[in-house]
């Protein structure tokens, strides 16, 4: 039996991943800082090894990687990792004992591209402090991979959408108001020609990519992977598609990109403008030939699981 260890197991990854985890027979131990309980109920919970500490804490003193190690895990999955120092230190402690480390990136590490879809090998040019740790997480990894056997994988997540939590809307960000004008037939007003694109994925579906990793160690060793929808959106057929959903044409006006965050809140401008200066496309060919990466939600199924959820609880129409 396999020990895998989840660092941050109790998020929207680990709510799908743990009980996937447990239902192919390892034995699981999931380190969280005990603030949250699971996004999924499941009675895999029940054969988990819960350990609560908190990684912040515990880097500053320099004892999180040895507490880590000391729990001798044949494998661990990071889901939690947002700087290079953090990922030096769990490295250090556990370099030469532990079989395979699952970084989770994120798609961000690429900026602008030049070539769509993107593939894991186009040039890193990440922009905001965010791509910018985790693009250089990702070459640390992949380096002592290369120079020192460590057998890490990185697997980069797009927009994380399921049950649970807001999607990413058409307008790239979290605003619920979005989806209710659409499901009225109210205009809403894109910035550009909504020709940006966003990327979802299912949280199901990346917690398959870890699954598919582990079990195609001697490929997935020092390489990294996109673990997306089989197909980004423009954020104008995203409108249109979700406005369908209720049964409306979507009303959509268009503004400079100057002009719309003007009409907005300045953190929901900063988020949009994050979304679309990204506008990720991002091939999965390279999981699908090596891990038997298969996604069974496009993204448009994967935003419309998470509306009927957030209209079971009254946050926005029922589409």
């Amino acid at each position: 039996m396999t020990h895998v260890m989840v660092l941050g197991g109790t998020g929207h990854i680990g709510g799908y991943l743990v009980p996937r985890l447990v239902e192919a027979g390892h034995e699981v131990t999931v380190l969280t800082r005990g603030k949250a309980t699971p996004y999924r109920s499941d009675g895999a919970w029940s054969r988990v090894t819960t350990v609560v500490a908190d990684r912040v804490e515990e880097e500053a003193a320099g004892t999180f990687g040895a507490r880590v190690r000391d729990l001798e895990p044949d494998v661990v999955i990071d889901l939690i990792c947002f700087t290079l120092d953090s990922a030096r230190q769990i490295v250090d402690a556990l370099d030469g004992r532990v079989r395979h480390f699952l970084h989770c990136g994120t798609i961000w590490v690429h900026g602008p591209s030049a070539e769509v879809p993107t593939t894991e090998q186009a040039p890193r040019r990440p922009f905001g402090d965010y791509g910018v740790q985790k693009a250089a997480i990702e070459a640390y990894l992949l380096d002592r991979a290369q120079r020192n056997g460590f057998p890490a994988t990185v697997l980069h997540p797009g927009h994380i959408s399921g049950p649970g939590w807001v999607p990413i809307n058409p307008a790239g960000n979290l605003e619920l108001d979005i989806y209710r004008r659409l499901a009225e037939g109210a205009e809403v007003v894109l910035p550009n020609l909504g020709m940006e694109t966003l990327h979802h994925v299912h949280a199901d579906d990346v917690a398959q990519s870890f699954t598919a990793a582990m079990a195609n160690r001697s490929v997935a060793v020092g390489e990294s992977f996109h673990v997306v929808s089989p197909a980004a959106l423009t954020l104008r057929g995203y409108a249109e598609a979700v406005a369908g959903w209720y049964g409306r044409e979507a009303d959509l006006a268009f503004l400079p990109w100057e002009q719309w965050r003007d009409t907005v809140e300045p953190d929901v401008a900063g988020a949009t403008w994050d979304h679309i200066a990204h506008s990720p496309n991002s091939s999965i060919a390279k999981a699908v030939r090596l891990l038997d990466y298969r996604p069974r939600y496009s993204s448009l199924q994967a935003v419309r699981e998470a509306l009927e959820w957030l209209a079971a609880h009254g946050e926005v129409p029922a589409p």
